[in-house]
């Protein structure tokens, strides 16, 4: 899995460690991972709150514009308004990695 110095799981190392994990080829894993992402991606687009029980809630949330400045001269800037993915993550994996 993962070294002690390496931050990062990779998409390659995630589906071996959920083949390995669980009853999945690494096909089967890396096939449900993607229609996973597709499926998560079209929802959030029309703004659909989904729920996944002990992983946490995706939700859309919209920012308001916003006065901002530029860091390198100062100057004020405008900043638009957009609409961002929040993420709350489940009891069980905070209290995991607590």
């Amino acid at each position: 899995m993962l070294a002690a110095r390496e931050k990062t799981m990779k998409k390659g190392e995630f589906v071996a460690a959920m083949s390995a994990h669980g009853a999945l080829t690494r096909k089967d894993a890396e096939h449900f991972l993607t229609v996973f992402a597709d499926t998560l991606r079209d929802s959030l687009q029309r703004e659909a709150r989904i729920a996944l029980p002990g992983i946490g809630v995706f939700t859309v949330q919209e920012r308001a514009a916003r006065t901002g400045r530029n860091p390198a001269t100062g100057q004020e800037i405008q900043i638009p308004a957009k609409k961002a993915v929040k993420f709350k993550t489940a009891k069980e994996i905070a209290d995991a990695v607590a």
